[in-house]
């Protein structure tokens, strides 16, 4: 009888359990109206993932762990750059600067000393200064949410490894448009790149940040 999947990777030991997480940061990946408001043409049901992201958001804010943002926007510069990325994805283009697309959703709002990295592609570290922010805390893992889950988190989730950070993804705080895509993501994700994690285990996680600052 043939494994599935999980099996399969078990037996060849794929998906070992990395190392903890001593100095995390938490990074929002897009979550703005253009993905976020359903009636954008890149919208997904993302009351979830938003709501979780709060979540997560407050206890990075109380513990004092690094917050940073991405967000897709551009110019017409930009989008000639993007153009092999658009012509796959037209919708982006509606994510122009100053746009309400653009903007991060309110309810995760950033505050005025949580930069928002923008960026042209998927990945939030590709041409962006994501890395650079993560030294500078002197990170070593980063806790991923944000839209979507199949696209420009799993990309910012591989980026990351490749960057020699651990990965946290916490489920509940993760979209994508349609289940498949959002299930075979986070399967990958597990297997190769990271760990897909309750939202109390990333909250804890986070929190810890705040112990390791009063010794």
């Amino acid at each position: 009888m043939s494994l599935g999947a999980a099996e399969l990777y078990r037996e060849r030991r794929i998906g070992m359990t990395q190392r903890p997480i001593d100095r995390p940061a938490l990074v929002v990946v897009d979550l703005t109206y253009g993905f976020t408001d359903e009636s954008s043409a890149l919208g997904c049901p993302a009351d979830d993932a938003v709501t979780a992201t709060a979540q997560l958001l407050a206890a990075a804010r109380q513990a004092g762990a690094p917050r940073i943002f991405t967000r897709i926007e551009y110019d017409s510069a930009g989008a000639r750059a993007a153009a092999p990325f658009l012509e796959k994805m037209p919708a982006l283009a509606e994510c122009v600067v100053g746009s309400r697309w653009a903007q991060v959703d309110e309810r995760v709002a950033p505050l005025p000393d949580e930069p928002v990295v923008s960026k042209l592609f998927a990945s939030g570290f590709f041409g962006t200064e994501l890395a650079a922010l993560l030294a500078e805390h002197r990170c070593d893992g980063v806790v991923i949410t944000g839209a979507t889950t199949s696209g420009c988190v799993r990309a910012t989730v591989v980026d990351a490894m490749q960057h020699g950070y651990r990965v946290l993804v916490p489920e509940p705080s993760v979209v994508d448009r349609a289940r498949e895509p959002h299930d075979a993501a986070l399967f990958d994700i597990q297997a190769k790149y990271g760990e897909v994690v309750s939202l109390d285990a990333a909250r804890a996680v986070l929190a810890r940040s705040i112990q390791r600052e009063v010794r």
